[in-house]
């Protein structure tokens, strides 16, 4: 029952995967800085996230055993 939800995840679709490349390549590809900026705005978005979800479990735990 828990699992169910799992069977239901659809596998990749390689003909989708190949029409998502070709419309980014006929759009002009990704430039040389692209893959660095996302990386870089991704750690910026979750290192916040799981740095405040970090404290709270710590000050939850500190809490809990004072």
């Amino acid at each position: 029952m828990l699992f169910d939800r799992f069977k239901k995840l659809k596998k990749p679709d390689p003909e989708a995967e190949e029409e998502l490349k070709n419309e980014i390549e006929k759009m002009g590809g990704l430039d040389k800085k692209d893959v660095p900026a996302m990386l870089i705005s991704a750690f910026l978005v979750i290192l916040p996230v799981a740095a405040l979800t970090l404290i709270a479990i710590c000050l939850l735990a500190w809490l809990l055993l004072m």
